[in-house]
């Protein structure tokens, strides 16, 4: 059996990299007291759609590739990002998946945040590494996190210990959302979003073969939840996906049916406004909503092909204006 890939031995260089473009990248780069690396794309700084992309990259482990096209199928938003892996379990749910949950204090002192990126198959504690089989070692990491605040030090020795690395080998990017860095890391997602529907689903992962998506690139708003609602927006009613499954016709013909967004309860109005009726509470929305839009899942047992699922352009249009 061949070794699995080092998330975070491939997703080094492409961190190196973005701290050495910093400038060009409109990026901030300093350390914290304990010496952990802090990457600010979006704070104190403008970034960038190309850092933001970068960022995405580093997101997958390196074991994915994004990239931004012109022409896309929206009138109102004509640029898309698209993102395509021949791993896609490990680079979207071993790495780039927001599943680390860290906490520090309480009160107004307090932070809170999910991280995604490489460091969470080294350190993270979360019950998905189980299923997937997969830990990593590594003596370098890196984490996203989607924060408007710098880390306390607390959080950088809390990740380098459960890392077991120095924090000086440690890099924190931070990306909030209302940044351009942030939307275009968000979006870069829609891969990652099916592959977390699929897995409360059922559907074996170890039958996902390949994969790839595109999502139109959202507008920024200064105003979170507006930000945060375009982001899910692009993907939910935007979002096009393609996995190539080891399975028969009618588990492929299955997931086509249930894996796009419109098969959710809570599906037909911009995410925003779904946010709102449920009081905010992120938790209370169906999960089956946070898929994209329009499915293909092509079986390589069978050569058959299935769809599933419509872009609904008139709910990004009202989410985008």
């Amino acid at each position: 059996m061949n070794k699995q890939p080092s998330v975070n031995a491939l997703a080094q260089p492409l961190v190196q990299a973005l701290i050495a473009d910093a400038a060009a990248l409109r990026l901030a780069v300093d350390t914290l007291a304990n010496g952990t690396v802090v990457v600010d794309a979006g704070i104190a700084v403008f970034g960038g759609v190309e850092a933001g992309r970068r960022i995405a990259e580093i997101c997958l482990g390196g074991l994915g590739r994004v990239s931004i096209r012109a022409g896309g199928d929206f009138s109102y938003s004509p640029w898309q990002l698209d993102v395509y892996t021949s791993n896609p379990v490990l680079a979207c749910l071993a790495s780039q998946y927001a599943g680390w949950s860290l906490e520090y204090d309480e009160g107004e002192g307090a932070f809170k945040a999910l991280g995604s990126g490489p460091a969470r198959a080294i350190g993270s504690h979360e019950p998905l590494f189980q299923e997937l089989g997969y830990r990593d070692a590594f003596d370098k990491a890196c984490l996203v996190l989607e924060v408007k605040e710098r880390p306390p030090v607390e959080i950088a020795e809390k990740v380098a210990n459960a890392c077991a690395i120095k924090p000086q080998d440690l890099t924190f990017i931070l990306t909030p959302t209302t940044s351009l860095c942030g939307a275009v890391q968000v979006v870069a997602r829609s891969l990652e979003v099916s592959l977390h529907r699929v897995h409360t689903l059922g559907f074996p992962l170890p039958a996902i073969v390949d994969g790839m998506a595109t999502a139109p690139i959202c507008p920024l708003s200064d105003d979170l939840i507006v930000a945060m609602g375009r982001t899910n927006d692009a993907i939910m009613y935007g979002g096009d996906v393609t996995l190539y499954v080891d399975c028969g016709d009618s588990d492929a013909e299955h997931l086509a049916r249930n894996l796009p967004s419109s098969s959710s309860r809570d599906y037909g109005k911009p995410f925003a406004e779904i946010f709102q009726d449920y009081k905010y509470n992120f938790y209370a929305i169906d999960p089956g909503l946070f898929s994209p839009a329009r499915i293909t899942i092509s079986s390589v047992r069978t050569g058959k092909t299935y769809h599933g699922g419509k872009f609904n352009e008139v709910l990004l249009d009202q989410s985008f204006s």
